[in-house]
């Protein structure tokens, strides 16, 4: 027979086994949801809103000038660099037009959020296109002097085609996992 003083230690063992077990259970719980929710990829909350036009088989829009590999960049951007440009290459992309700030904050695309969308790009938030992968490319007007003076009409475009499915042809860049597509074409006529 055990001493009232073995008898809880016993007992004190055996709980804080099932409670290492339980604990082992739930991390690899959370582990196998963790990975599946980081393999897990695509468009956010994709059935809560259809795009307003268009479709990624059948874009609304076709907007940008398409590039070539000879030339991915515009002169101006080229004159624009303190060496060269960094590498881009030329890329066509079908997707929904999004205002960035509210995608990776709330997840709202879409029809349901196109009168919001109009308005935060109108204000300055970043305007991206959104892939039937889930892939999110930043969408900038590609040439930099005339961007940067605001000679270029590209935001207005993709204010109109806010919530559409288009095609967008330009020089995709990406630095440190940020990918952009530089669209050209959209100077103003002076």
């Amino acid at each position: 027979m055990f001493s009232d003083k073995q008898t809880k230690r016993i007992l004190v063992r055996t709980q804080l086994r099932r409670h290492a077990a339980k604990a082992l259970v739930l991390g690899l719980l959370l582990a196998v949801v963790s990975i599946a929710a980081a393999q897990a990829s695509g468009i956010l909350f994709p059935d809560w809103s259809e795009p307003t036009a268009g479709s990624y088989s059948e874009p609304a829009a076709d907007l940008g000038k398409t590039v070539t590999e000879a030339r991915p960049w515009s002169v101006e951007t080229v004159s624009s660099a303190i060496d060269q440009p960094l590498p881009g290459k030329p890329m066509t992309v079908v997707g929904e037009i999004i205002d960035l700030s509210c995608y990776l904050q709330v997840g709202k695309h879409g029809d349901k959020h196109k009168d919001c969308g109009q308005k935060c790009a109108r204000t300055g938030q970043p305007i991206g296109l959104l892939a039937e992968d889930g892939t999110v490319y930043m969408l900038i007007d590609e040439e930099h002097n005339s961007r940067r003076d605001g000679l270029t009409e590209f935001r207005a475009q993709a204010i109109e085609h806010m919530a559409d499915v288009v095609r967008v042809n330009g020089t995709y860049s990406e630095v440190e996992g940020q990918k952009a597509i530089y669209v050209q074409g959209y100077v103003k006529e002076q």
